[in-house]
């Protein structure tokens, strides 16, 4: 991605997150279900199209999906704000996807406190080996 590009998704980024920080959306699937973070941003070439990847702490799959859908109905809204914002030619149009990364860092983390905790296999050594190496 392009500097410029870069430039553009962590402003558009900024502008959801002051949007959801100051609970202007009205839409009861999302107001009221906590602390919204939008984790990246994905901006066309063209800057017609961004991708938003969200998650909210303590929600399961099926409130994630209401949240989902209620950003989604509330996508005008926030291309408007964007456009008041970054003042371009054209201002992009919002998806909304559910970030799993913490959720895949919580599993990654939990797998590796397995394997310390399981004691490891010692393998006995052949005194063959050792004189070989010598």
């Amino acid at each position: 991605m392009s500097q410029r590009l870069e430039r553009i998704a962590g402003e558009v980024r900024a502008v959801l997150g002051e949007v959801l920080a100051r609970d202007e959306i009205k839409d009861p699937r999302v107001r009221g279900v906590g602390l919204i973070t939008v984790t990246h941003v994905r901006v066309s070439g063209d800057l017609r199209h961004a991708r938003a990847l969200f998650t909210v702490h303590g929600l399961d799959e099926a409130a994630l999906e209401r949240v989902r859908a209620g950003l989604d109905h509330a996508s005008g809204y926030f291309r408007h704000a964007i456009a008041r914002r970054l003042r371009t030619k054209v201002s992009p149009a919002v998806t909304f996807e559910v970030d799993h990364v913490f959720e895949q860092a919580t599993r990654v983390e939990s797998l590796l406190r397995e394997i310390e905790t399981k004691p490891e296999l010692e393998t006995k050594s052949d005194p063959d080996d050792d004189a070989k190496k010598e």
